[in-house]
């Protein structure tokens, strides 16, 4: 962990990113000006942890990036902070991956099978363990935008027609 701990002595950030990043367990995370994808994560020392690939979630991009942008959210649900990241890919077989996977894998709700057998299908089905630290000024307060920034929903294969309700008879008006 020796280089983790250089990585963390040279980064760039500020006690609001510190305590979000801490309380952080969704992040909205951008990847070269593309649309922002909610990801759960886990916070270690500094930084996000966050898991994408087959069977995890969807984050296109971000397994090949070295940079994306991060929002986090506070509880009320407001953005409070947005950071430029450092995305470094933690590789199956490392000192760091041995050390971050197993803590993932333990947080990972609804996971199928016990923490260790999932550690070994992310190293198997080339899922992306990534490291998100911060790495340059963020952008809080007045300086995040004034405008809601809402989007409209995205294709998704999960979406389908919403039928009309089912009538057990017919009403007649008089």
């Amino acid at each position: 962990m020796a280089g983790v701990t250089d990585e963390l002595d040279s980064r760039e950030t500020t006690p609001l990113v510190d305590e979000a990043v801490k309380k952080a367990a969704v992040c909205w995370v951008s990847v070269g000006g593309g649309p922002a994808y909610a990801l759960w994560c886990l916070p270690l020392d500094g930084a996000l942890l966050v898991v994408t690939g087959p069977g995890e979630q969807s984050a296109p991009g971000l397994a090949d990036a070295t940079e994306a942008r991060v929002t986090l959210r506070g509880d009320h649900g407001g953005r409070i902070v947005t950071w430029p990241a450092r995305v470094t890919r933690l590789r199956p077989g490392t000192e760091e991956w041995t050390t971050a996977a197993p803590l993932v894998a333990a947080k990972r709700l609804n996971a199928p099978g016990p923490s260790a057998d999932l550690v070994e299908r992310w190293a198997a089905d080339s899922c992306a363990l990534n490291r998100l630290a911060p790495a340059g000024a963020p952008a809080a307060g007045a300086d995040l935008p004034a405008e809601s920034l809402a989007e409209e929903p995205r294709p998704a294969p999960v979406v389908r027609a919403t039928r009309k309700p089912f009538r057990l008879h017919k009403v007649r008006r008089r």
